[in-house]
């Protein structure tokens, strides 16, 4: 029966389509996560190099993410969709050709992370509003849970991993076609999502509450408000922020280089280390799919998050690629349990109309400070330990995880507000509880 309650979504030819595109697309980016840092490194690049090329990518994503979520609220979230991926299929074509000429620099790398970017700020809270719309109430956990699934073992596992090969066995070049190919597939899919089912009656995903005459501003103060208003979602943004802050920067930025000094390792040990990691989300994910949600879903997804984060702290100390492999799976597993049950805690407790926005001021308020991070990682590793770096990283998040569930009172807030099937299915008429 769990295994059948995981699989539920794929009995919607929409959802087929949209995972099936949704999947290739995150497969290339995982390729990309990998082919971008050997590319960096082959043109002569450092952790400084690596450092402007990553903060590109994360101005672009923070940037424009309020946008993103107010235009899946206004416009055909299947229309934005398709767009995002056309676009990330120009960027790495040309990416692609450059290199394959030698006539790639840095400065393209940068520019063409900064549009991706842009692209996830589209992409997130159109996808995130089109479920929804898309699928019954009940089958939001496993739709939530399969994506969950699929990601981390495409983009931080299968694709890093292949990118690695490719990188070792050719060049960074023919590591960055293979993502070319990927999206060029993606895109081709996505075109046959129907017009009429991946939205509202006759919007095609537009919501008639947000449509028509209403200004941006207006559209944020909406979004804000309710966020501020709600202290579950507010205090949760907080500690994704700090975690972000803390986080991001020394994973996404010094983790290669602690492979390469620490380890004596190379791409295919970098490759490895995030495909563990993808690996247990992976199975977490699934595992939290196929059961109904906990009667204590806030604590369960905070302290989970939390606690995740420990070994973190001990990377900085690690000689064994076993260990550190140890230590980003759990990572790994922590990451993906809590994400799914967050996904669905904002389909499902968040009103429908306003479900684009809070999706992007979601990522924007979480993701503020990645810029901020990625920034600082570089710099900071010149005069400061990295082992020192990753120690107090490790520590402050799982700190402030506690925090979070007793400023925002959740232990009460869950057993006030359980998500019955009764009440999801009236989540986009009845607001939430604040």
């Amino acid at each position: 029966m769990a295994a059948l309650r995981a699989l539920r979504p794929f009995a919607h030819r929409e959802f087929r389509v949209l995972i099936s595109a949704l999947s290739i697309s995150i497969f290339g980016s995982g390729m990309w996560a990998v082919a971008m840092v050997y590319e960096v490194i082959h043109l002569g690049g450092g952790p400084l190099e690596l450092s402007l090329v990553a903060t590109a990518a994360s101005v672009g994503l923070v940037g424009f993410v309020l946008a993103g979520g107010i235009a899946a609220d206004r416009f055909p979230q299947r229309l934005l969709i398709i767009a995002v991926e056309g676009a990330n299929l120009a960027v790495i074509a040309t990416v692609t050709l450059l290199a394959m000429l030698n006539a790639l620099q840095l400065w393209h790398l940068a520019i063409g992370a900064f549009v991706l970017g842009v692209g996830q700020a589209f992409f997130f809270p159109a996808y995130s509003a089109i479920l929804p719309r898309i699928l019954p109430a009940g089958d939001l956990l496993a739709a939530n849970g399969m994506e969950g699934t699929v990601r981390p073992i495409l983009q931080q596992a299968a694709g890093p991993a292949v990118a690695g090969i490719l990188v070792a066995a050719f060049s960074p070049a023919h590591a960055v076609a293979g993502v070319a190919a990927c999206h060029f597939l993606a895109f081709g899919i996505l075109n046959f999502l129907n017009r009429h089912a991946a939205g509202g009656p006759g919007t095609d995903g537009v919501s008639p509450e947000s449509s028509g005459g209403r200004s941006f501003l207006r559209d944020l103060r909406e979004g804000f408000t309710y966020t501020v208003r709600t202290p579950w979602l507010l205090w949760t943004l907080i500690w994704a922020c700090l975690s972000v802050l803390f986080l991001i920067g020394p994973i996404e930025v010094l983790l290669p280089f602690v492979v390469r000094d620490q380890l004596g390792g190379d791409s295919r040990m970098f490759g490895f280390l995030l495909a563990v990691m993808g690996v247990g989300s992976a199975v977490a994910a699934l595992a939290t799919a196929s059961f109904p949600l906990p009667r204590r879903y806030l604590t369960v997804m905070v302290v989970v998050w939390g606690l995740g984060s420990l070994p973190v702290a001990a990377i900085g100390f690690m000689d064994s690629a076993w260990l550190l492999g140890g230590a980003m799976l759990i990572f790994g597993v922590t990451e993906g349990m809590g994400t799914v049950i967050w996904g669905t805690l904002l389909q499902r407790r968040v009103p429908r109309h306003l479900l684009g926005r809070i999706s992007s001021l979601d990522f924007f308020v979480s993701l503020a400070l990645m810029p901020v991070s990625m920034a600082l990682a570089g710099p900071v590793a010149e005069v400061v330990p990295i082992w020192l770096i990753f120690l107090v990283a490790g520590l402050v998040c799982p700190f402030m995880a506690f925090v979070a569930v007793f400023a925002a009172r959740m232990m009460t807030d869950e057993i006030e507000n359980p998500l019955t099937p009764s009440a999801s299915e009236t989540a986009d008429t009845q607001p939430d509880s604040v």
